[in-house]
């Protein structure tokens, strides 16, 4: 992108404001001079101003904001919608229709009637329509299409105004500082610069500083663009790898899920140790034999002494 200079706007006249009788003194600090009955603009505030709308410009866009592009004077028509389409921002080149941001829903039905209209007139069913019909609804649609073929993607308001001459775009600059949206303008010695955020002093009626500033706005606006790409898929690609790692997570939560039951069922199992219980049921059985042993040998020695005493006592 080739940045603006003030060669540039040298060449493309930028310089060149009205005549000292048709000025506005509000712009009186970004006047050079006079020469021959015109004022000249003082450039190097215009490129100082250029570069803090440039910055702005890139800021909306890479933060996935869009700009409108508003020019109805005939010399920046075609300019406006070439640069507009070429950005894909939204864009109004032919009338200003009162509402077209402070009653957006409103305009929504207009564009969606157009694209309705667009659609019916290239089916079959236009073959059962009086011709009289058929001509009425072209009229409407080329009518439509003038004033709306700009805006016809447009879901949500743009971020950013951005103007050719704010004295003939008064409306669409009202409805721009209703809704706090900011506003890039170029402006003439002969325009008001109050109430426009991004102020550039240039000359708005020739073609080639209008296509000047326009050409880099648009170029400014697809730098913004591939930044948004680019952040875009820095955040696809970050959730793509957070969504492994869950993914992964689960599946070694899953795996290790029956190994931990088959693990508890064998800790509440009791050991089963065939030496240790033949072992212990043995002793047993053994002590309860000699227990049983030594109490017959203590009746046996109690008889023996009970007969040896009773002998005694017969004798005696």
């Amino acid at each position: 992108m080739m940045a603006i200079t003030l060669k540039s706007l040298l060449d493309a006249g930028a310089h060149f404001g009205h005549q000292t009788h048709r000025w506005n003194p509000k712009m009186k600090p970004y006047i050079f001079g006079a020469r021959n009955g015109i004022y000249i603009i003082n450039l190097e505030k215009t490129l100082k101003q250029w570069n803090q709308a440039r910055h702005a410009i890139e800021k909306v866009v890479a933060t996935g904001g869009k700009l409108m592009f508003v020019g109805t004077k005939p010399q920046a028509q075609e300019i406006i919608e070439e640069e507009a389409l070429r950005s894909e921002q939204y864009f109004v080149n032919r009338r200003w229709l009162g509402g077209m941001l402070t009653n957006f829903p409103t305009i929504e039905k207009r564009i969606n009637r157009l694209k309705h209209l667009e659609t019916f007139l290239t089916s079959e069913t236009i073959k059962d329509i009086p011709k009289k019909e058929v001509s009425q609804m072209e009229k409407e649609k080329i009518k439509l299409a003038r004033s709306l073929s700009g805006i016809r993607n447009m879901k949500d308001l743009p971020k950013l105004l951005i103007v050719v001459d704010p004295n003939k775009e008064h409306l669409a600059c009202a409805e721009a500082r209703k809704l706090n949206i900011p506003i890039v303008a170029l402006v003439d010695t002969n325009c008001n610069p109050d109430g426009i955020d991004f102020v550039i002093p240039a000359n708005d009626d020739a073609l080639k500083s209008i296509r000047l500033f326009f050409t880099q706005i648009a170029d400014t606006a697809l730098e913004g663009a591939k930044s948004y790409e680019s952040v875009l898929q820095k955040k696809a690609a970050a959730k793509k790898l957070e969504d492994e790692k869950i993914a992964a997570e689960k599946a070694a939560q899953k795996a290790a899920t029956p190994e931990k039951k088959e693990n508890n069922k064998k800790a509440a199992a009791p050991e089963k140790k065939d030496g240790p219980i033949v072992e212990k049921k043995t002793v047993t059985k053994t002590k309860k034999a000699a227990a049983k042993k030594e109490t017959a040998a203590t009746e046996a020695a109690q008889k023996t002494d009970a007969e040896t005493a009773k002998e005694e006592t017969v004798t005696a």
